[in-house]
């Protein structure tokens, strides 16, 4: 465990899988007490995450679900100092807009903006008390310039990124920051069941040619919502291998 991340407590929303797994094991290593909420929360993700994570079955569009469960990890661990919110979805992808199911597309707004605005509604008011706490949404490259054939997924990153900003502007004064990532194509199990035709689009506009990995987008993160990160707040990180540059 790090000194610097000393004490703290973290919660990683979609921890159980792909990249918010990621983050929670880096987030383990460095801060030690990591609470995971995921709507299939797995026995072997304990496993996965390490010894003292601490995992909790949570539907994230629940506001109910939310509430209870954030209450109780306060209730366990005394403060919430880390909120990274990971669940996501893509929804059905290579469609047009004129093929886009509605239930479809509000299913994937319910799940990527829906539920990052009631976790971090829920943990804001403990972190006021403390006047400390990191933030971070995981955004998508997507948000910022639209992939065409994702058009649920690219409007609600767009969302979650304009949340950042509007939450990074409110709290700028209390010592909490709000920060998202936005990554390009990192290869994780959500990746890999989309059409190999729309993984090919998103992967040619990199200037990298490759796509991320689990490692690398948990580096940049942790690094996010360290302490000493404390100047950069309503800011959408970019990890796109080149793609984004503003």
């Amino acid at each position: 465990m790090s000194d610097l991340f000393k004490d703290q407590i973290a919660v990683v929303t979609g921890g159980a899988s792909g990249l918010g797994l990621a983050i929670a094991r880096k987030l383990h290593t460095e801060v030690g007490r990591v609470a995971v909420l995921d709507i299939n929360p797995a026995t072997q993700a304990t496993k996965d995450v390490g010894e003292n994570a601490h995992i909790f079955a949570c539907d994230v569009t629940k506001e109910d679900q939310v509430s209870a469960v954030i209450a109780q990890i306060v209730e366990r661990f005394g403060r919430i100092d880390i909120l990274v919110n990971s669940a996501g979805i893509t929804g059905k992808t290579n469609v047009k807009t004129h093929e886009v199911e509605l239930s479809n597309f509000r299913l994937v707004f319910d799940i990527n903006v829906i539920g990052s605005f009631l976790t971090s509604r829920a943990v804001l008011p403990y972190m006021l008390e403390r006047n400390y706490g990191r933030i971070l949404h995981i955004a998508s490259i997507s948000g910022k310039e639209g992939n065409a054939g994702m058009l649920a997924y690219s409007a609600s990153k767009a969302a979650v990124i304009g949340m950042t900003k509007v939450q990074g502007k409110e709290y700028a004064e209390t010592g909490i920051t709000v920060n998202a990532l936005a990554p390009a194509v990192i290869r994780t199990a959500m990746i890999e069941a989309m059409p190999e035709e729309q993984v090919k689009y998103m992967t040619d506009k990199i200037p990298m040619k490759r796509c991320g990995t689990l490692e690398e987008i948990a580096h940049l993160a942790a690094f996010i919502v360290s302490p000493g990160a404390s100047f950069t707040t309503g800011f959408t990180f970019d990890m796109t291998g080149g793609r984004a540059t503003y």
